[in-house]
């Protein structure tokens, strides 16, 4: 007999085909899919350089202290402790993608990356199209919304490597109030790739970052974060595009340096997910949910 978690494990990771005939030809800018922040940072990798977009005094840090400082900026860039599969299964389709070259890459390789560098683009692509192939009627948004040390070549091999792992899976970009599960069914499309460079005017199936906005409320008070979503969907309401409400608390510099040896999730997260009378505030570093795509 199979345990509840199975049962739920079972049930998000097909919550898009399981959804009602009403819902099927409603546009999707009007559903609200639950996806995470900084996606991929279930693994970093501490043995790698500093990210380049790292600040001087960051870089500065790390060539003093070396394995120690590398440690200690692990336990605040790592928002996910699921890893893609598993994210999925727990029923996220919307991805937050960050890339980036690696200094001194003998393969020239293209990396996630959150501050230190995390795994290969190209296996977590791979991953996520693993689970596509098992669940032929969910639909995922893959967001690309920073590039560090990228040169137009590193823009085309991107290009590829998502035409190569997908193919037909990409939906074009088209008017995003067209897009609904029964359309994007109808067409045997799985995937939505939005990207933030003017490289997406070019490419058919790149939806321009623009159709994927994310406000950022950057503050540590749940009361301010609360008040910012609010007056952010109410404002996103009437552009009829996809957009982000970043439900992320973002700790301040101070707040670092307070807590630099306990890190992120005990100095933020756990004092915040049951924020008001129990009810579920955040659960971004438990790798549950912590960006939403609403209408």
């Amino acid at each position: 007999m199979a345990s509840s978690q199975g049962k739920n494990e079972l049930r998000f990771a097909d919550w898009m085909a399981a959804l009602p005939d009403s819902i099927h030809g409603t546009p999707l800018t009007n559903l609200a899919i639950p996806g995470s922040h900084d996606s991929f940072s279930f693994y970093i990798d501490e043995a790698s350089p500093v990210g380049p977009e790292q600040p001087e005094t960051v870089q500065n840090f790390v060539s003093v202290f070396g394995t120690v400082a590398k440690k200690l900026m692990r336990k605040w860039l790592a928002t996910q402790t699921m890893n893609f599969t598993s994210q999925l299964g727990a029923g996220i389709r919307y991805f937050d993608l960050r890339i980036s070259t690696k200094p001194r890459d003998p393969d020239n390789e293209l990396y996630f990356a959150h501050g230190l560098f995390s795994a290969k683009v190209k296996e977590g692509l791979e991953e996520i199209n693993a689970f596509l192939a098992d669940h032929p009627k969910e639909v995922v948004f893959l967001d690309f919304n920073h590039f560090y040390g990228m040169q137009k070549y590193h823009h085309e091999k991107l290009v590829q490597m998502l035409k190569d792992t997908y193919g037909n899976k990409m939906c074009p970009a088209i008017f995003a109030h067209e897009v609904s599960l029964q359309y994007l069914w109808e067409k045997e499309h799985q995937v939505l790739v939005f990207y933030h460079s003017p490289v997406a005017l070019e490419v058919p199936f790149l939806w321009p970052g623009q159709m994927m906005p994310a406000p950022w409320a950057n503050t540590t008070d749940p009361e301010k974060l609360i008040q910012f979503l609010q007056a952010s969907i109410t404002e996103r309401r009437k552009k009829g595009s996809f957009f982000i409400s970043q439900v992320v608390l973002t700790p301040k510099a101070s707040t670092v340096v307070k807590g630099v040896a306990s890190g992120l999730r005990e100095t933020i997260t756990e004092r915040n997910v049951y924020w008001e009378h129990g009810s579920l505030f955040c659960d971004e570093w438990r790798g549950v949910y912590d960006t939403v795509k609403t209408p």
